[in-house]
């Protein structure tokens, strides 16, 4: 493991080398839900003082990425089946609308792009890499979400998909994939045919079944 100096970098670099790189190990669902962190811990791997291991704590648990309890205990959230009901219903809202706005723009270009990442998503299936899973899932609709000119509207699906990162883990394992979603297919066939209704309707169905599955 890469140990960085504590001498050689300034407070708020550290600060955000830390927090960018722990918010990409949540978002990749590389932490599973109810993992428990130290800033201590964070420290020592990243070679910190306890500020900055603090202050990107502080951002991720404001995000909802993490969650700090009363005795300052700090974890990955847990998430409730309201919660997760909840989160699946802002995908429901969020990313149609996004596919939506992008549709107009979804030129040749961009539906090769996402053949071509859908296509590296059948070989970390191949490879059970669940991580690698999740963040290509993500850098499929974010290539095609990119497209839509909303900046704040997709800044607010990210944070969604920020707190359900570790639970797409768990539902990775549920899934038991063994080729790209289907619903990847639909979309790209929407957008293939300029089919604004049936892309939405793939969009939302990908955003939200496997989360349902998670409900107890």
């Amino acid at each position: 493991m890469l140990i960085h100096s504590k001498t050689t970098e300034p407070t708020g670099a550290a600060h955000d080398r830390v927090y960018r790189t722990l918010r990409l190990r949540i978002l990749h669902g590389e932490m599973h839900p109810g993992q428990q962190l130290t800033l201590r811990g964070i420290g020592k791997e990243f070679g910190v003082s306890m500020t900055p291991a603090r202050e990107a704590v502080r951002r991720l648990v404001a995000e909802g990425a993490l969650s700090l309890s009363s005795s300052g205990r700090v974890s990955t959230p847990e998430l409730s089946n309201e919660r997760i009901e909840e989160l699946a219903a802002l995908r429901a809202l969020l990313e149609p609308e996004l596919a939506s706005r992008a549709l107009p723009r979804a030129h040749l270009a961009l539906i090769e792009r996402l053949e071509e990442i859908n296509g590296r998503v059948r070989q970390v299936i191949a490879r059970h890499d669940a991580s690698g899973y999740i963040r290509l899932n993500l850098e499929f609709h974010r290539t095609l979400y990119l497209r839509a000119q909303a900046p704040a509207m997709l800044a607010i699906a990210e944070t969604v998909w920020l707190q359900l990162g570790p639970t797409m883990s768990k539902l990775y394992g549920k899934l038991r994939r063994t080729e790209p979603p289907y619903n990847h297919k639909l979309i790209l066939a929407a957008l293939k045919a300029g089919d604004e209704p049936g892309l939405r309707l793939a969009v939302r169905s990908d955003a939200t079944q496997g989360l349902r599955m998670l409900k107890v």
